[in-house]
């Protein structure tokens, strides 16, 4: 018996760890590929170079010049350009498969602790399957309601990004801590 709660607490740890790997492509860095990754009608953050980011669809693109609105609002010359991005949307697989983790974790503590000794254990594989559905079906939501992140579509060859912040450990014989410093 003590062999199949070890099973079961790791098999709820492995569905809670379980998600996709993150695979951003890089940004391209010429302004006439931009057609390899973006196309009319998707909603872009462009970046110009004073560093104002100006929103909006991309109403014609040209290896020279990109221009938001199907009305031609708004046109950006590519050596005006310093960073394109747009909002790709979440996948809601991590979601669910959190969420069926935590219900189907919960579902596997109530069996092993109600069900030990009893003999009556055939309620636990449905409740395992009702609350781990339950729980991914609350995991979808919860992911659903997250807006993706901004990925860098293009970035000017020579432009870096503005700011940075990093972090270092400093670990002497008499000290102990952390370096932070701070560029832009």
């Amino acid at each position: 018996m003590r062999l199949r709660k070890q099973a079961a607490v790791v098999l709820a740890t492995v569905l809670v760890a379980v998600s996709a790997p993150a695979a951003a492509q890089e940004p391209v860095k010429s302004f006439d590929q931009l057609n390899t990754r973006l196309k009319v009608g998707d909603t872009i953050y462009v970046t110009d170079a004073q560093g104002r980011e100006t929103e909006g669809k991309i109403g014609i693109l040209s290896p020279d010049a990109l221009t938001l609105g199907a009305d031609g609002s708004k046109t950006f010359a590519a050596r005006d350009v310093s960073a394109i991005r747009e909002r790709r949307p979440d996948s809601l697989k991590n979601g669910a498969l959190i969420g069926l983790g935590v219900g189907g974790g919960l579902a596997l503590v109530a069996c092993f602790s109600f069900a030990e000794g009893s003999g009556e254990s055939g309620w636990c594989a449905i409740a395992l399957g009702f609350y781990g559905g339950v729980g991914a079906g609350i995991g979808v939501g919860i992911d659903a309601l997250i807006p993706g992140k901004k990925q860098a579509v293009y970035r000017a060859p020579g432009s870096l990004p503005s700011a940075s912040l990093s972090f270092a450990p400093v670990i002497t014989p008499r000290h102990k801590g952390v370096a932070v410093s701070f560029s832009f």
